[in-house]
């Protein structure tokens, strides 16, 4: 099977760098990738939002915000790359992704506009993936902002058109943290993928998801 993940930068980088995470990730994927062909696209996570928060001090335009942003998913994904034992630089585009003859390819962020989530649909989209696998910091996908509703739901399984109007509330700027943007959420829907949404921290669970048995976590179908 094919298998893209989006990969959380807030997973790589919470505050710091976590190497135990990044260590754990990789040894994760080199043992899905003994059957299955992986594609990761890397987040920026906190220190993108750092970086662009700094940037905007200074009346940086949107535009140059995103590339920034751009840079640090590359650096992140860089780290994955590390611990993964590869000796690439990681793709920029992903018609090269996708024409990879690697076994595992690893990505960050394109072009402005487009976060990673979104990149990693498209890319998805492109490779005829089997799964697309959002790994995240949280559990589920929720019906609003658990962190701004108290009466947020978690949401086990929901129907393409519902994770559009959902992804249709968020923030849509460089550095924005949500849980799947538009683009992916559209992608999504275009191409019928069938979608997880995880919690990162949790790779059993993804293992679980990936075998069709019981997990915590969304369902996207």
């Amino acid at each position: 099977m094919k298998i893209v993940f989006s990969v959380g930068g807030s997973l790589v980088c919470p505050d710091e760098i976590d190497n135990g995470y990044i260590e754990k990730l990789s040894k994760f994927i080199n043992k899905l990738a003994k059957k299955h062909r992986i594609y990761a696209v890397v987040g920026g996570g906190k220190t993108a939002r750092k970086y662009v928060a700094s940037l905007r001090e200074f009346k940086a335009n949107e535009f140059f915000c995103d590339m920034l942003g751009i840079e640090i998913t590359r650096i992140n994904a860089c780290l994955l790359i590390s611990a993964l034992n590869l000796s690439y630089m990681p793709y920029r585009k992903i018609v090269d992704a996708s024409e990879s003859a690697e076994r595992i390819v690893i990505m960050g962020g394109t072009h402005p506009m487009h976060t990673t989530d979104g990149v990693a649909a498209m890319l998805a989209e492109n490779v005829s993936a089997d799964y697309f696998i959002n790994l995240t910091n949280i559990d589920y996908v929720y019906d609003k902002d658990p962190n701004k509703f108290r009466d947020a739901k978690k949401l086990e399984t929901v129907s393409y058109d519902e994770l559009i109007s959902i992804s249709n509330q968020a923030e849509m700027k460089a550095g924005a943290n949500n849980v799947l943007d538009l683009l992916a959420a559209k992608n999504i829907k275009r191409s019928s993928m069938k979608t997880f949404i995880i919690n990162g921290k949790k790779l059993e669970n993804v293992e679980k998801a990936i075998e069709g048995k019981k997990f915590i976590g969304t369902l996207v179908k």
